[in-house]
């Protein structure tokens, strides 16, 4: 544990949503099952196996030492959030405001964009921070198209969520993104975080079940970027290892010539050669440009692990 406190004592004053310690990644022996996040003015403390009251304690206590010394006078907030297995398999968790408050509505900021969070209640708080390289990446390649073309690119965002692509994507430029997710509350969450932007114009929202919805998608297409980025695995909606497979069949009849795919992957035991072989063998006239690197401080003793965000292009005319 004692490289999380070190991480404590150490951390600057956060602005943007961020992760601070991720020991996830394995690179400090002994911390694997803990992550602190910062979504402010709250620090959200994750334990993925049951942890003690006094580590708690402890835990608590460099956060309470360091928040007094980089904003004196400042209510510290944190939440602890417990995953352990036991837990997932209920499909529960166990989350406990620890001190302070969380603000309602509790808005948080990531590169000058805003999105309504919820650290209180489920294990996703409705934004995903290890994302945030892809939401930058989305945002330079709408700004680089509206730069080259006069008019920004036609974008489609899978498994949407919250939206936040879609916000990355207009704010840079793009003409018109079309959001598709099955949860309802989280297409609602996405379109008051575009009202919170801004955003009156532009995205359009579909609660509906992709593999349900494709007659819709397609004749809103064809698209310019096309976004995917599905859970790993959510029984009854999604499962990796057979419906990725599903996805990249539709690929090539939704992307114009040139466009552009970000193909998203979250399976610690799926690799990138997992989803490399799948687009080779399903979409063979796709090209693969580059995977968009993770955070830093996402780091993880194997890359395979980690996120996965790879994109590709078809080809021109």
């Amino acid at each position: 544990m004692q490289a999380l406190i070190d991480a404590i004592a150490t951390m600057a004053v956060p602005t943007d949503a961020c992760r601070i310690f991720h020991g996830r990644g394995g690179l400090h022996p002994g911390c694997e099952q803990w992550t602190l996040d910062a979504y402010p003015p709250v620090f959200v403390l994750t334990s993925f196996a049951p942890a003690a009251d006094e580590e708690l304690a402890a835990i608590g206590a460099a956060l309470q030492a360091r928040w007094a010394q980089i904003a004196p006078g400042e209510p510290l907030n944190w939440v602890y959030q417990c995953r352990h297995e036991a837990l997932r398999i209920q499909g529960r968790t166990d989350t406990r405001l620890m001190a302070g408050a969380v603000p309602e509505p509790h808005v948080v900021t990531e590169n000058g964009a805003r999105f309504r969070v919820h650290v209180l209640r489920g294990q996703n708080h409705g934004l995903f921070l290890d994302m945030a390289e892809g939401r930058c990446w989305v945002r330079a390649y709408a700004a680089r198209r509206l730069a080259q073309e006069g008019r920004g690119p036609k974008v489609l965002n899978l498994f949407a969520y919250t939206c936040a692509f879609s916000v990355a994507a207009l704010q840079a430029g793009a003409r018109q993104v079309v959001n598709v997710d099955m949860s309802q509350g989280a297409i609602a969450t996405g379109q008051q975080n575009h009202q919170l932007n801004g955003l009156a114009a532009g995205a359009s929202f579909l609660a509906h079940d992709i593999f349900s919805t494709w007659g819709k998608i397609t004749r809103g297409g064809p698209y310019d970027l096309v976004i995917v980025d599905p859970p790993s695995y959510q029984k009854g909606s999604f499962v990796a290892t057979k419906d990725y497979a599903r996805l990249l069949r539709r690929l090539p009849d939704l992307l114009m010539p040139g466009g552009h795919a970000l193909l998203c992957l979250n399976a610690p035991e799926l690799g990138t050669a997992f989803l490399q072989e799948q687009v080779r063998d399903i979409a063979p006239d796709l090209a693969f440009v580059e995977r968009v690197a993770n955070p830093p401080v996402f780091a993880d003793v194997d890359a395979d692990r980690a996120l996965k965000v790879l994109v590709y292009t078809a080809a021109p005319l």
